[in-house]
C-alpha cells in the first residue's frame, strides 16, 4: 500500500524517523483500530490516530453529545450538542486527515455483537467507563486473539495497559471479580479532571502505534498509574495468571456471557428500583405546592457540602447521608419530613433507614433536584 505524495508531506515528521520511516507509516495506513467510546478517552486516542495515519479507525458509540461532555471530550463542540457522537466524531476526524477512513458502529456493545464488531480489526482501544463492557472488550479480544488497550479514568487518578492474552497478562488476570455495584463511583457521580482523558488517551494511541509498528516496549505485563494531582507516574508490574478463567491454563469461560449480570447491575438495579417503590413519595410539583400552601414540611438534603454549594432549596437541611445515621437523634418522627439528593437515589435509602426506626410522615422526593430544576425552578443549575 503505497503513500501518495500528499501523504508523504504530511507523515513527514514520522517518515524521516527510522523507527517509523516509510515502511512504519505504510502499515499505519494498513491498520484498523477500533475504538470502544467516542467520549473521554476516545476524544484524544482517536483524534491522534487519525493524525498518525490510521488507515481505518472504527467507533463504537450510541450516545449523542450532551453540554456536560465538553468540559472533557475534545472531539466535539457547542454546536455538536443534541447530535450523534458518531457523527460529530467522525466530521471531526475525517477534517483531521481526510485520507483515512472511518467507520461507525451506533450500537451498544453487547455479548450479541462484540465479536462481530471486534473481529474485523487489527487492535481495541478500550475507552469505556463501566465494569460490564470492560470486561465485555476484554474477554471479546481474548477470543480473537486482539491486544485491548485499556485506560481507565476517575477524578484526578489515570491507569493505562495493553491486555494482550497471547504475550502477556488480560484485564481479568488483573482484576478476577468486578467490584460490588456501586462501590467504585462513575465520573458523572465523583466527576473526573477534564485534562485527565486528554493524558490517558493520548497514551493509550502511543501504545496502539507502537504495537502497528512493531517498535519500543508496549505496556503488556505493565499497569501504568497516573496521578494527576501530584504530578507522578508508577508502574506495577502484572503476571499472567495461570486460573484466570478465560486465558488460563484450565479456563472457564469459552464465550461471552451475560456481563451486566456477572457485575451485578441487575441485581442492584432491581434492588434500587425495589427500593424507590417501597419508600413513600412527593413529586417536585407536589412539594412545592406544600411549601407554598404554608405546610410545616421539615426538607433534609443528604448530599455532600460540596454539592449543596452548587445548588440548595434555602428551606432545606444538609445532613450528608455519610453521616445521617449519627443525624437520627436530631429528627423528629412527628414531624412531616421529605428528603431530597441529586436524582433521588441516595434519599431513598435515608428514607428507608428512617421507616426502620419508626418515621411515619417521611417522603423521598422523586428525582431529586434535577426534578426539582426540571418542574419546578428551571435556573437551577443540573449537574
Amino acid at each position: 500500500m503505497d503513500l501518495s505524495q500528499s501523504e508523504v508531506r504530511r507523515y513527514a515528521r514520522h517518515i524521516i524517523m527510522p523507527e517509523v520511516g516509510l515502511e512504519g507509516q505504510k502499515k499505519l495506513k494498513r491498520a484498523r483500530v477500533l475504538l470502544i467510546g467516542a467520549g473521554g478517552l476516545g476524544s484524544p486516542s482517536s483524534l491522534y490516530l487519525a493524525a498518525a495515519g490510521v488507515g481505518t479507525i472504527g467507533l463504537v458509540d450510541f450516545d449523542v453529545v450532551d453540554e456536560s461532555n465538553l468540559q472533557r471530550q475534545i472531539i466535539h463542540g457547542t454546536s455538536d450538542v443534541g447530535r450523534a457522537k458518531l457523527d460529530s466524531a467522525r466530521e471531526r476526524l475525517l477534517d483531521v486527515n481526510p485520507e483515512i477512513a472511518v467507520e461507525t458502529h451506533e450500537v451498544r456493545l453487547q455479548s450479541d455483537n462484540a465479536l462481530d464488531i471486534l473481529e474485523s480489526y487489527d487492535i481495541v482501544v478500550d475507552g469505556t467507563d463501566n465494569f460490564p463492557t470492560r470486561y465485555l472488550v476484554n474477554d471479546a479480544c481474548v477470543l480473537l486473539g486482539k491486544p485491548n488497550i485499556y485506560g481507565s479514568i476517575f477524578r484526578f487518578e489515570g491507569q493505562a495497559s495493553v491486555f494482550f492474552a497471547k504475550e502477556g497478562p488480560c484485564y481479568r488476570c488483573l482484576f478476577r471479580e468486578p467490584p460490588p455495584p456501586g462501590l467504585v463511583p462513575s465520573c458523572a457521580e465523583g466527576g473526573v479532571l477534564g485534562v485527565l482523558p486528554g493524558i490517558v488517551g493520548a497514551l493509550q494511541a502511543n501504545e496502539t502505534i507502537k504495537l502497528i509498528i512493531g517498535q519500543g516496549e508496549p505496556l503488556i505485563g505493565r499497569l501504568l498509574l497516573f496521578d494527576a494531582l501530584r504530578m507522578r507516574f508508577r508502574e506495577l508490574r502484572l503476571r499472567k495468571d495461570p486460573e484466570c478463567p478465560i486465558c488460563g491454563e484450565n479456563r472457564t469461560v469459552r464465550e461471552l456471557i451475560d456481563y451486566e449480570a456477572f457485575c451485578g447491575v441487575t441485581q442492584a438495579q432491581s434492588e434500587t428500583q425495589a427500593t424507590l417503590s417501597q419508600v413513600p413519595a412527593i413529586t417536585a410539583t407536589e412539594l412545592k405546592a406544600r411549601l407554598d400552601a404554608g405546610a410545616a414540611v421539615r426538607v433534609i438534603d443528604v448530599r455532600e457540602p460540596h454539592e449543596w454549594n452548587i445548588c440548595n432549596l434555602e428551606i432545606a437541611e444538609l445532613v450528608p447521608i455519610g453521616s445521617f445515621p449519627g443525624q437520627l437523634n436530631s429528627l423528629d418522627s412527628a414531624e412531616e419530613t421529605v428528603v431530597i439528593c441529586r436524582t433521588g437515589r441516595r434519599s431513598a435509602h435515608a428514607v428507608r433507614l428512617l421507616q426502620e426506626i419508626g418515621f411515619r410522615k417521611v417522603y423521598n422526593l422523586t428525582g431529586g433536584l434535577h426534578a426539582w430544576a426540571d418542574e419546578v425552578d428551571p435556573s437551577m443549575p443540573k449537574y
